[in-house]
């Protein structure tokens, strides 16, 4: 029975109150140590890395009485969630309104389509400008005529600076300065660009065609994000390149942050197919729940609804990553380098090997949102398991090393999807012996954050309480 380990995404319906009541008159605003009492429970419960917290220790506490005096030592819920994380944990998340993270999961953002990164000035300075990744359809940005390569240093006619950006950047309206870059100082163009936030639902398969390099066809998928929701948009062009006989594939990650568990373990099968039930990754849970939760991930031959995976029996793939690339990208990759050559070309990765799963304050094990306390909308995704391939490799905290190293060049991005693109040209000169375009003049700065910074999925890898939920 294939495992399901996503977090499944609930309808905000109404819940079911008697038909003599109203909820409203049920309703109690839950206190401060309420809700510290669940961020607790569900660390105490959960968190993998529970051990390095003694506050976190079953018998740290004689009873109630001393685990609330605890308790109502810290004025917020989010510091004393900060407090009973671990140093090595840079991933787990509180979070004062859960639908934002719930929209987040399946796809659901503000959005004006203008996705970027942000980069120091060369000079010391402090300044910083953007440049623009690519940008989403049907939003303001592609209406404005933004592209992959645009250069911008001011909003609202204010530089860019450390110190800044991220006030400037929140409005959900807000005026970009384009610029361009001579090598050594940037000149405003005088054209702007007026971009509105909307809510927008983003299909994570960017780009999907068929390349034809020295009589070789050749895939080349761009996907940006493990959304659940998009699992048959992901199938159906793997359907594609299975009808057009690829001979090989470049799966194009750079800028993925991650997502969920399952949809990983079906890209995995749907690259390669001759591995069904095998091992793809194992779990690593905290001691008290190791036994009773660690379970294997297979390779699958089925997406989520149920439909068959399109695969392609591939024994290499190249994919391309950034320091963008993090946790199912990883899972990815490293899940696959047991079994057949996945060469990564471009930059080291995140390093993002541990899993997470949305808790809310609800009875445990489930902490579902079906039971959820109607006083408040605080979940957390807390750190819960992390994962090692069929070999055992895990715990790489300073990212996946390229095969072959190629960081993007700002100034010089290229299309995605043209042959001519640096990353995917090294790809290709690799699989079908292209000659790669020059790139001695790249300079390359030190970006500072980018527009998927403040995502609440941002480095996310979902998993969900399979066995507790009996999936």
């Amino acid at each position: 029975m294939k495992r399901k380990i996503f977090i499944p995404l609930l309808a905000l319906s109404t819940l079911l109150v008697s038909c003599f009541e109203d909820a409203d008159d049920n309703f109690q605003q839950a206190s401060t140590l309420e809700i510290q009492n669940f961020i607790y429970r569900g660390l105490n419960y959960f968190y993998l890395y529970k051990a390095d917290t003694p506050e976190l220790a079953n018998d740290a506490f004689a009873n109630d009485d001393d685990l609330n005096s605890f308790l109502n030592n810290y004025e917020t819920p989010e510091a004393l969630f900060d407090y009973l994380l671990s140093p090595q944990d840079r991933f787990s998340t509180l979070f004062s309104d859960y639908t934002l993270i719930e929209n987040a999961l399946s796809g659901i953002t503000l959005s004006n389509g203008m996705e970027f990164g942000l980069v120091y000035y060369p000079d010391n300075s402090g300044n910083v400008f953007g440049y623009v990744r690519y940008v989403l359809p049907n939003t303001d940005a592609q209406s404005e005529g933004i592209k992959r390569g645009d250069l911008f240093t001011t909003i609202d006619g204010q530089q860019l600076n450390e110190n800044n950006y991220n006030d400037l950047l929140a409005p959900d309206s807000y005026t970009i300065g384009l610029a361009t870059y001579d090598g050594s100082d940037f000149t405003p163009t005088g054209e702007t660009a007026l971009l509105n936030k909307m809510q927008y639902n983003e299909n994570p398969v960017y780009k999907s065609q068929i390349l034809t390099v020295n009589g070789t066809k050749i895939g080349y998928l761009m996907y940006n994000g493990f959304i659940k929701d998009y699992d048959t948009e992901l199938n159906n062009a793997f359907a594609q390149f299975k009808a057009e006989g690829i001979n090989n594939l470049v799966l194009d990650l750079r800028y993925n942050g991650g997502g969920s568990v399952e949809t990983a373990t079906d890209l995995a099968s749907m690259i390669t197919g001759q591995f069904n039930g095998q091992v793809f990754y194992k779990e690593f849970w905290n001691e008290d729940r190791q036994a009773e939760n660690a379970v294997d991930g297979l390779f699958d031959n089925t997406i989520s609804n149920g439909s068959a995976i399109n695969n392609l029996n591939l024994t290499q793939v190249y994919i391309l990553t950034t320091r963008r690339s993090a946790s199912a990208s990883e899972l990815v990759i490293n899940g696959l380098k047991p079994y057949i050559d996945a060469v990564q070309v471009g930059d080291t990765t995140t390093g993002k090997f541990q899993a997470s799963f949305l808790l809310y304050d609800a009875p445990a094990p489930q902490f579902n949102r079906n039971e959820a306390n109607l006083g408040h909308t605080y979940a957390m995704l807390p750190l819960v398991f992390k994962t090692a391939n069929a070999a055992g490799n895990t715990d790489f905290i300073n990212g996946l090393f390229p095969n072959i190293t190629l960081k993007e060049d700002y100034f010089n991005l290229g299309v995605l999807g043209d042959e001519n693109e640096p990353l995917l040209a090294a790809a290709l000169s690799e699989i079908a012996g292209r000659p790669m375009p020059l790139n001695k003049d790249a300079q390359y700065l030190k970006e500072i954050s980018d527009s998927q910074e403040n995502s609440p999925i941002n480095g996310k890898m979902i998993g969900t309480q399979h066995r507790i939920y009996g999936e």
